[in-house]
């Protein structure tokens, strides 16, 4: 490819990540917005809602049972799209993936909402991408519109963008594709955080030099955070199994599981587990009660509601599950609450992802770039012992060079 060809295929995949990022930051605060409207909805009436759960995910088995075809794989389309298994994601996709998420939590499931965002982008990126004359391009579109929809969501380009390119396959970091992902996640964050979509930040301070004993810390909280991030995603991938087979009727399962899972949020402290799981995070953050058990249910809970079939991602609960951990475990190595908690907040969900650079740089985003060398270790050690798990399914493992 000549010179010319060159500058002309990055001048129009720039310009169109710009696009991307405006459309897909449009969506996302759309979907983010009504997405906190239903969870404030639920959480004031939750004897109105939280007992209809079950009925609220036949709906939904029904409309994808139905009408939704290749859309009822979700993030795995993307993956096999990702990895040229498939060639195509249909756009009704978004629609079934928004207003499914949007029921299961407005009917209390415990899920997260990363995944819905990172399926809306990829699914339009992709879809502008394969409309457009360049040669070879697919792949880095749907990269483009997976950082525009996790960057959109949570206001994080710079984490957004290292969590497309190296997601898809472990040990691969799709370099090639950073700038235009970066501009598509940075447009994304800016149109739907001037469209009333809020960004969680919180900052922290925090200094101590590198002696042994602090690194020695920091290796003890990435081995406890990494071990949590395993156990959630090999219970996911063990529970999506082992559920099929018992109940391997999709309307019996889901019924079943909702009308348990109804049961169990209510009697346990009225919905405390239910939805997002932003109640623990600011709780964990702002010295309210954070039970030692905290972290275990709602990374139950969060199993539960996903295994039976209901919409939603997992990243959210993630968070809450690793700042709940970190607030008990600060007393244990003799650390500021806060600053424990941040870390478990970025490192379990590396962990269950099977990221490293990501969680990294949400720690950065979210918590203060201060503390980034910290984050690095926890965040590097949480990612070594994880044995390659992933809650994605989809995600490869790279079988290069082993060492």
């Amino acid at each position: 490819m000549q010179l010319r060809d060159k500058l002309k295929r990055t001048l129009l995949i720039g310009v169109f990540s710009i696009i991307i990022g405006g459309i897909v930051g449009t969506l996302d605060a759309v979907f983010g917005r009504v997405l906190l409207g239903i969870t404030d909805i639920r959480d004031a009436h939750p004897y109105y809602f939280i007992p209809f759960l079950a009925f609220a995910g036949i709906v939904i088995v029904f409309l994808y049972d139905r009408y939704g075809g290749k859309s009822s794989q979700g993030m795995g389309l993307l993956f096999s799209v990702g990895h040229d298994k498939e060639d195509k994601i249909p756009l009704r996709l978004v629609p079934f993936v928004t207003i499914g998420t949007w029921l299961t939590h407005l009917f209390g499931g415990s899920a997260g909402r990363e995944g819905v965002a990172v399926q809306i982008g990829g699914t339009i990126s992709y879809e502008i991408g394969r409309k457009l004359p360049i040669k070879n391009a697919s792949k880095t579109f749907l990269l483009i519109g997976m950082a525009a929809g996790f960057g959109g969501l949570f206001r994080t380009p710079i984490a957004a963008t290292f969590f497309a390119i190296e997601v898809l396959t472990i040990g691969v970091v799709e370099y090639a594709v950073i700038f235009p992902a970066f501009l598509a996640a940075y447009v994304s964050s800016v149109v739907s955080g001037k469209l009333g979509l809020e960004k969680f930040v919180y900052s922290i301070t925090y200094s101590a030099s590198f002696g042994i004993e602090i690194v020695i810390k920091l290796i003890l909280l990435g081995v406890a955070f990494g071990i949590t991030g395993y156990v959630f995603a090999k219970g996911l991938q063990w529970g999506k199994k082992e559920i099929a087979k018992r109940l391997p009727n999709k309307y019996v399962r889901i019924a079943t599981m909702g009308v348990l899972l109804s049961v169990m949020l209510l009697g346990l402290y009225m919905g405390r587990y239910a939805g997002l799981g932003t109640n623990l995070i600011h709780a964990s953050f702002h010295g309210e009660n954070i039970y030692c058990y905290d972290w275990f249910l709602k990374l139950l809970f969060t199993l539960l509601t996903l295994v039976a079939g209901f919409q939603g991602g997992e990243v959210t609960p993630l968070f809450s599950i690793g700042a709940s951990l970190g607030v008990i475990l600060s007393g244990l190595v003799g650390m500021p609450i806060e600053f424990v908690a941040a870390l478990g907040y970025a490192a379990v969900f590396g962990s269950a992802t099977n990221t490293m650079l990501a969680p990294i740089f949400i720690g950065g985003e979210v918590f203060g770039f201060a503390n980034m060398p910290y984050f690095v270790i926890v965040c590097m050690v949480a990612f070594s012992i994880n044995k390659n798990t992933s809650i994605y399914a989809g995600q490869k493992k790279y079988e290069g060079n082993q060492v």
